[in-house]
């Protein structure tokens, strides 16, 4: 199996932040917790839709749904199932592993919170294989837990794959933790077809500490339009996760060592975007995403190597980590690895054109995003030189 380009940590460096990484030192214990944040509201199901939307609260896994649509659409279903996703396929990334280390009731909080409301039974908890530290820390949380609350913990793959929803709904029925066609959203039809609600940690952890904080304190971080925080990892030797309000200037935000060179924004998935040009901009999910760049999961990449050779071989494991269940998976991501290494633009421009829009998931699409930023990038390296 290919090795990623960047290896996943369960040590990374969390640092000190506004809300949810106040007040580390406390440690990641029920009692610390408490104290700081005194016992679960309970806070009405009108009311929470009501400040999720408001607040405009999104997923934190990548495509930045919102949370409020999906809550309001498991609500509609028989019995729902809540899931806490901290499988984190992504390598690079390390922000639901520091919040399993350091603010685990946070999370489950947001999940226990939402749980009441919807009358669910069982709470499931996807943990990473290959990040022992964090499965554990979540372990001990819930064994921390009163609540009567039945709660399932799962273990998923060491795969990119393995953290996609439909992949995590088919290791918890038993089959192999690989993504399959779906029909209908996971909040329709998910676990033994039944309303589920899942999501990552970072998402949990905003909805526990929005129920804890109230809608006020919530919406004191970030900007008009983008209330609140979000996790950021900034991937290295040993990762650093840092949270920033939403409207925070980039240019606090990157390492100086970083000046003058490509980052990767949104992981392996994601898109390479100049120095100068995300220098110049603000955390936004909003402005990235209109700029082409999405946010992503908040990854942020800067290796040593040439964008061009790094790429190659983020591509050549991306390929290698498909399920191989669908054409584009299958045979058109090992031509797309190939034609990147080989410097063949044309040949992977047309790849990628072949390959978005047309897999079982959504795995083709990222990572031709991830090609086409490559070429956009190169365009404009010669762009720059020819005049």
């Amino acid at each position: 199996m290919t090795a990623p380009p960047v290896r996943a940590s369960d040590a990374p460096d969390v640092q000190e932040g506004p809300a949810l990484l106040a007040g580390l030192a406390d440690g990641p214990g029920l009692a610390a917790h408490r104290r700081r944040y005194g016992e679960l509201p309970r806070p009405g199901l009108d009311d929470l839709l009501g400040a999720l939307a408001r607040l405009r609260v999104r997923g934190r896994g990548g495509a930045g749904f919102p949370f409020e649509t999906k809550l309001r659409t498991a609500a509609a279903g028989r019995r729902p199932v809540l899931v806490v996703n901290l499988s984190e396929g992504e390598p690079a990334s390390a922000k639901d592993t520091a919040l399993a280390l350091t603010r685990p009731h946070l999370v489950l909080d947001g999940a226990v919170a939402v749980a009441r409301e919807l009358g669910a039974r069982e709470l499931h908890v996807v943990v990473p294989t290959e990040r022992p530290r964090a499965a554990a820390s979540m372990r001990a949380a819930l064994d921390e837990r009163p609540e009567r609350l039945r709660a399932v913990v799962h273990t998923a793959d060491a795969r990119f794959v393995a953290g996609q929803a439909r992949a995590v709904l088919e290791l918890m029925a038993g089959r192999p933790n690989l993504p399959v066609t779906s029909w209908q959203p996971e909040a329709v039809a998910g676990h033994r077809g039944r309303p589920t609600l899942l999501s990552n940690a970072e998402t949990w952890a905003q909805v526990g500490r929005l129920v804890l904080v109230g809608e006020r304190r919530y919406a004191a971080l970030g900007s008009p339009d983008e209330p609140g925080t979000t996790l950021l990892t900034l991937s290295g030797s040993r990762p650093r996760v840092r949270e920033v309000p939403f409207g925070t200037p980039w240019c606090d935000v990157l390492p100086a060592d970083w000046a003058g060179r490509p980052v990767l924004l949104g992981g392996f998935h994601g898109s390479w975007v100049p120095w100068d040009a995300l220098a110049a901009g603000t955390v936004s999910v909003d402005s990235m995403r209109a700029a082409g760049t999405p946010l992503g999961a908040g990854v942020l990449i800067c290796p040593d190597e040439p964008p061009a050779a790094f790429t190659a071989r983020v591509v050549g494991y991306l390929a290698a980590q498909s399920a191989g269940r669908c054409g584009p998976c299958r045979h058109g991501l090992p031509a797309l690895a190939a034609a990147v290494d080989a410097g063949a633009d044309d040949r992977a421009a047309e790849l990628a054109g072949l390959v978005t829009g047309r897999g079982a998931c959504a795995h083709p699409d990222g990572t031709a995003r991830l090609v086409r930023s490559l070429l956009a990038l190169r365009a404009g390296v010669r762009a720059g030189v020819s005049s």
